[in-house]
C-alpha cells in the first residue's frame, strides 16, 4: 500500500512536497540518493567543525558560515529522521 514520503525539496509554493510510494520506483530511488548525499554532507561538516574548533586562528566569520551550513544539514537530517520514523509506524 502506498504511503506518503516527504521529498527532500519543496513544492513551488515553498511547502513540503510528498510522494505516494511503495518505496520501489525511480523517484523513491532518487530521494534515497539525495538523502544519502545529505547525510554524507552532514558527516563531512562534523569533521570540518572539529577542525575549525581545534584551530585557534578560526575567525568568527568562518564559524558563522559553518554554523549556517550545519543548520541546513541538521534540517535535512531531521527531515530524513522524521521520514524514517513515519515509515516505521
Amino acid at each position: 500500500m502506498p504511503t506518503p514520503r516527504r521529498l527532500p525539496w519543496t513544492g513551488p509554493d515553498g511547502k513540503p512536497a510528498y510522494l505516494l510510494t511503495d518505496g520501489t520506483g525511480p523517484l523513491s530511488r532518487l530521494v534515497d540518493a539525495v538523502d544519502a548525499q545529505q547525510l554524507d554532507m552532514a558527516g563531512r561538516l562534523l569533521g570540518h567543525a572539529a577542525d575549525l574548533l581545534d584551530d585557534a586562528d578560526t575567525t568568527s566569520d568562518q564559524l558563522r558560515y559553518l554554523l549556517t551550513c550545519m543548520y541546513d544539514a541538521l534540517t535535512d537530517v531531521h527531515r530524513i529522521a522524521e521520514n524514517r520514523h513515519a515509515a516505521d509506524r
